[in-house]
């Protein structure tokens, strides 16, 4: 059933690459007065999230937002819908939404507008894999681990049809 996946990145180069973004993100919010809030985007990002805060240095609060634009299909509706909102106040804290995927860049243009219109102090992304060639909206992430190119991705975290989210790499599905 896996044989028709091609492996882009493994779970070692995974591991540098999520270290590289926790350093990163203690770097700019080191020293802050209050732990920045690191939102989780369910599903595709909650095995990266979760490697993600655990390398950080600088503590954070976690919480959780879903949003939906696939479905089943390999093809995003064009119309993100926040389907889970988090719980914890927004209002003059620093969010770090994670991402799995920027591609169109129509979920994170919608996640951080809601963030925004909550009044977060600052909003930063960081994504596993950017996707630039497929932007639709003008929004890019702060921070990408990886740049990947038009193939449909799997695996540490990300599906195809709720399939291959375990897969201890990212690969591409092949027809």
């Amino acid at each position: 059933m896996r044989e028709n996946i091609k492996k882009l990145f493994g779970k070692n180069k995974i591991a540098r690459k999520v270290r590289q973004a926790a350093k990163w993100l203690d770097g700019k919010f080191y020293g802050c007065a209050q732990p920045p809030l690191a939102i989780c985007v369910l599903k595709g990002s909650v095995f990266f999230f979760c490697d993600l805060v655990r390398a950080m240095r600088v503590p954070v609060q976690i919480d959780f937002i879903s949003v939906s634009s696939y479905g089943d299909g390999k093809q995003s509706s064009g119309k993100p819908e926040i389907t889970r909102l988090p719980s914890a106040e927004i209002s003059g804290r620093d969010v770090i939404i994670v991402e799995d995927v920027v591609d169109s860049g129509l979920t994170l243009a919608a996640t951080k507008s809601y963030f925004e219109e909550a009044g977060a102090k600052s909003v930063v992304c960081v994504t596993l894999l950017d996707k630039p060639s497929r932007r639709e909206a003008p929004v890019s992430a702060d921070f990408y681990c990886f740049t990947a190119g038009d193939e449909f991705v799997v695996g540490y975290g990300l599906d195809f049809a709720q399939k291959y989210r375990d897969l201890p790499y990212v690969g591409a599905l092949e027809n």
